[in-house]
């Protein structure tokens, strides 16, 4: 299939999903998913992860594209909405928005909250658009060459994506893998697919199905986030600035002085978003340290400077695009809302991976479409509400919290009308809160409990296929290949800290030997 044909069919998906997205009720689900994840994103302490896993009972009474529709507005919401109080009160809402104040908040400080919010939201929008662009172009190109993957290949993908998600999560590494494992292991209860005999299951028929990820991620992401702010006491004490629309809205001028930045950044928030675990705070830094390497003025950097909050925005946003390319094309989940995203779709019977756009191309369009639309409604709500919005951080979590508990006991218990899901639910909120308590990160366990079954699946289909002949598995060239590169970035830590040791142990050997004269 030529690029042509390619960049073709897109267009004319692409077209018809428009028509879709732009139907009043699907253009006011994304308003209101928008507005709600800008809600949540602005305030700290509450994430778009959080509103996503508690909208995940309702997506199960949507169509597929009204439930894609919805999360993905959130998604793009909550990210952009951290930028708010990042900048007026130095607390990012969302972990994204963290480099935003280093000089959003300088800035504002200064008397410029308007300016420093424009620059924020203006290259949010920008960001995301240029992700959409690589969204566009790659997913399906990317798609159309998975689909010559051999299970083996497949089975060493997603092994290669597991150990860079447990490597690269922020804090120790072996936490990072042992949440990993976790997930993992949470997902070995069910029928076993060769036998199908119940495993795991501990004579619990309701096991018989596996752990159901809905009222897991609602308890792990929602109530268990919950538990540890109350629990272990998170408080917030930075002063509040007052919002201001002057200067708000970035000009033509502003867009040719930043654009070579913007640019750049984007496109490293982009790529950075194609690496499964890396995430939008990863890819903000980047893009913010690239920016300071090539500025005349680094001095400036960390003070209020302009091209810091344009670097670290659009960046961000940016990973959202590319984030997407490996879920639909691969069904690799790179972070905890894609994970949320491909659970979703999974509910309704919707695999995301190479056949996706031969079996659903029209769910594939309408994400695309949903992707551009909520950037556009990001920004317009974000510039005309943003006074207002300010203000939801002054409101006190005594009041939120109980709220929050409430939707979540009814969304596990509203997801299939059963008891044991509210029990899974706050098992899981304790699980989630024994995390945070001792650290580990819970974006692993997640993305691990998704994908490892993936891989079983993939495992046992490639032995089938072989005649339970394990050769494949390094007599294939990519698998080989792969499998190599998951078990060097499996030891490169270890690597990483004997290295200088070494390098030490030489240098003190040589200093204590005689010079010879």
């Amino acid at each position: 299939m030529s690029i042509f044909q390619l960049c073709g069919d897109n267009m004319e998906g692409l077209l018809t999903a428009f028509a879709f997205t732009l139907h009043p009720a699907a253009l006011a689900l994304m308003l209101v998913g928008v507005s709600a994840g800008v809600f949540v994103g602005a305030i700290p302490g509450l994430t778009g992860t959080m509103l996503i896993a508690l909208c995940l009972p309702l997506t199960f009474f949507m169509t597929p594209e009204m439930a894609i529709v919805l999360l993905i507005s959130i998604y793009i919401g909550a990210i952009s909405g951290g930028l708010i109080t990042a900048t007026l009160l130095k607390m990012p809402g969302t972990e994204a928005a963290i480099m935003t104040t280093l000089d959003g908040y300088p800035m504002a400080r200064a008397g410029k909250p308007g300016r420093a919010l424009g620059l924020g939201i203006g290259s949010s929008f920008i960001g995301g658009l240029i992700s959409w662009i690589a969204l566009v172009v790659l997913t399906k190109p990317l798609s159309v060459w998975a689909t010559k993957f051999t299970a083996f290949n497949y089975f060493a993908l997603i092994v290669m994506a597991l150990v860079l998600i447990a490597i690269i999560t922020e804090g120790s590494f072996l936490k990072g893998i042992a949440a990993a494992l976790i997930g993992a292991l949470l997902a070995m209860p069910g029928i076993d697919p060769s036998s199908g005999t119940p495993r795991l299951t501990f004579g619990l028929v309701e096991l018989n199905g596996g752990i159901d990820p809905v009222p897991m991620f609602i308890g792990l992401f929602a109530l268990g986030t919950v538990f540890s702010d109350i629990l272990l006491g998170s408080t917030k004490s930075n002063s509040s600035i007052e919002a201001s629309r002057k200067g708000i809205l970035m000009g033509l001028r502003d867009y040719r002085q930043h654009g070579l930045n913007l640019l750049r950044s984007s496109v490293i928030g982009t790529w950075i978003g194609l690496l499964p675990g890396v995430g939008a705070v990863i890819g903000s830094m980047v893009a913010y340290s690239a920016a300071k390497g090539v500025s005349k003025t680094p001095e400036r950097f960390g003070t209020g400077c302009e091209e810091g909050i344009v670097a670290s925005e659009s960046a961000n946003n940016a990973t959202i695009g590319g984030a997407m390319i490996p879920l639909i094309a691969l069904g690799l989940p790179g972070s905890l809302n894609n994970v949320l995203l491909l659970a979703a779709l999974l509910i309704h019977s919707v695999q995301p991976g190479p056949l996706l756009f031969v079996n659903n191309a029209e769910i594939v369009y309408i994400l695309m479409a949903a992707f551009f639309v909520s950037n556009v409604l990001m920004y317009l709500v974000m510039i005309l509400s943003v006074r207002w919005v300010s203000k939801i951080s002054e409101i006190p979590q005594f009041l939120l919290f109980p709220l929050i508990i409430v939707f979540c006991l009814i969304g596990g218990f509203a997801y299939g009308n059963s008891v044991a899901d509210v029990w899974v639910l706050l098992g899981f909120a304790v699980l989630g809160f024994v995390l945070d308590l001792g650290k580990f990160p819970k974006g692993p366990l997640a993305i691990s409990f998704i994908l490892a079954p993936m891989a079983e699946q993939k495992l046992r289909s490639g032995l089938q296929l072989s005649g339970g002949d394990w050769s494949g598995l390094w007599t294939e060239p990519l698998t080989l290949i792969m499998l190599l590169i998951a078990l060097v970035m499996l030891f490169s830590p270890f690597l990483g800290s004997l290295l200088p040791r070494v390098k030490r142990h030489r240098q003190g050997t040589q200093s204590a030997d005689p010079t010879e004269e």
